[in-house]
């Protein structure tokens, strides 16, 4: 990371005028002129329709199947459709679909706490921290040593749950995902009794009508052990899809400690993964494959990430900032690599004894 800082861009054949201010105000100049921070109303209005849709018809479906095991089959596909509400909410968090702050955030928690169960105004904090300072050690929620390590130096000081998982935390990781789905609902409900959180009765109630609904629903369509197994399957499957949208973008990119510093474009771009893919892939991760273009233009509306990727792309090349994309197994395997060497103090200290 030490060889990225302080880097000046070159002059090149743009001229001086173009280069007034700093790379990434360059960089937001081209993606001005190229249009890709206007707002695409049509795009999301026939995106949440879809949504919409999809997610009233899952629970149709649900409702005239009746007392089945083919419900199971209705919980994979809610799962999926609770995974795109996520990204919606995301969306909205980042001002992506309306300009104005009250809009997001109303229409945010009716579709997180309300939709989904996930409490907005935690999340959205919690997320706005992470694109302040992705990859920090000390300042991203994301990679806080809570229950997996994301460096050597966090495994050499590892203690109680994060020591016992992360000697194999590679391997655990994907089973770890089915129980992301249950920890985004419990940490909303924690969040609720934290003064710092905005409008807590609003999010309270709203959350707390989804379980109520969610719950009830499902209790009263099926018996008690097909009730628990729907569950199971549509949270634990609902975990793993956001898990596999989220961890690609940063897992196994370099991590920042207190006193490293970068400027904002290298500090987004080198910490961050895109992951190459065609139109199912933009679909299925949300446009989050374009992770780096999305860091550095959080507001810009998810269709329009697509074409800004090249403009950010050869920008990247013509002042020397490495830029990684590969493709979706190899995101995974890079970041599984990863938490497999990070975890190695931790091995190392158990061989010793």
């Amino acid at each position: 990371m030490s060889g990225t800082m302080g880097r000046t861009a070159p002059q090149g054949a743009s001229g001086g005028r173009e280069r007034r201010g700093s790379d990434f105000a360059v960089l937001s100049r081209r993606i001005e002129r190229a249009g890709l921070m206007e707002r695409t109303p049509v795009y999301f209005g026939v995106r949440l329709a879809l949504i919409g849709l999809a997610y009233v018809g899952t629970w149709a479906a649900f409702a005239l199947l009746g007392e089945t095991w083919w419900q199971l089959a209705v919980a994979v596909a809610m799962a999926a459709v609770f995974g795109q509400v996520g990204l919606v909410a995301h969306e909205l968090a980042h001002r992506q679909i309306f300009r104005g702050r009250r809009p997001s955030e109303t229409v945010g928690r009716v579709v997180g706490n309300l939709g989904i169960g996930l409490g907005y105004g935690w999340w959205q904090d919690k997320h706005t921290r992470h694109h302040a300072n992705p990859n920090h050690e000390d300042l991203d929620p994301d990679v806080k040593p809570d229950v997996l390590v994301w460096s050597q130096d966090q495994a050499r000081e590892a203690k109680g749950l994060p020591r016992l998982i992360g000697r194999s935390q590679a391997f655990l990781f994907y089973p770890l995902l089915l129980l992301e789905g249950i920890n985004l609902h419990v940490g909303s409900v924690q969040a609720l009794f934290r003064p710092s959180t905005k409008q807590r009765a609003v999010e309270a109630v709203l959350l707390f009508a989804h379980f109520a609904l969610y719950l009830g629903a499902v209790f009263a369509v099926l018996d008690p052990v097909r009730a628990v197994a729907f569950i199971a399957v549509q949270q634990g499957l609902f975990g793993v899809y956001l898990g596999c949208i989220f961890a690609p973008n940063h897992k196994g990119m370099p991590t920042l400690k207190k006193g490293e510093k970068l400027d904002f474009l290298r500090k987004q771009v080198l910490t961050s993964r895109n992951v190459r893919g065609g139109w199912f892939t933009d679909i299925a991760l949300g446009g989050l494959n374009y992770q780096i273009e999305h860091h550095l233009f959080p507001s810009m509306p998810s269709p329009n990430l697509r074409r800004a990727q090249p403009i950010v792309r050869d920008y990247c090349a013509e002042i020397g900032v490495p830029y990684h994309e590969t493709g979706f197994l190899r995101s995974h395997a890079e970041a599984l690599a990863s938490l497999h060497r990070s975890g190695a103090p931790i091995r190392e200290a158990a061989g010793a004894k």
